[in-house]
């Protein structure tokens, strides 16, 4: 067992690319769920592409305020709502008010 200073244990290392990935379905997954509607599984796929794709081109900032679930939701409002809520053909709103339902921010 490695010997880790004590600031290290404290602060987790970033997550690998496949936890990334099992986080974005999950969190669209449940706010699919609050959005009840039915969205073919295309579209669910190319939406939880764009999220991964986002997350992953922003992971040093979001790995920084990940204990900051508003901060997070502000940031997903920002970048993905509209391209997903386009993609979707929902309103933006009601999609961002289900993520912040779902992902507790």
């Amino acid at each position: 067992m490695q010997n880790k200073p004590p600031h290290a244990k404290s602060s987790p290392d970033y997550p690998s690319p496949r936890k990334i990935k099992r986080a974005c379905s999950k969190e669209l997954y449940r706010t699919l769920k609050r959005l009840d509607r039915w969205v073919s599984p295309d579209l669910v796929d190319q939406a939880e592409q764009l999220y991964t794709r986002k997350v992953m081109q922003n992971l040093i900032w979001i790995h920084e305020n990940r204990s900051n679930r508003k901060l997070l939701c502000d940031w997903w409002d920002e970048q993905l709502s509209e391209e997903i809520a386009e993609l979707w053909t929902v309103d933006r709103s009601k999609l961002s008010a289900a993520f912040r339902h779902a992902f507790g921010g």
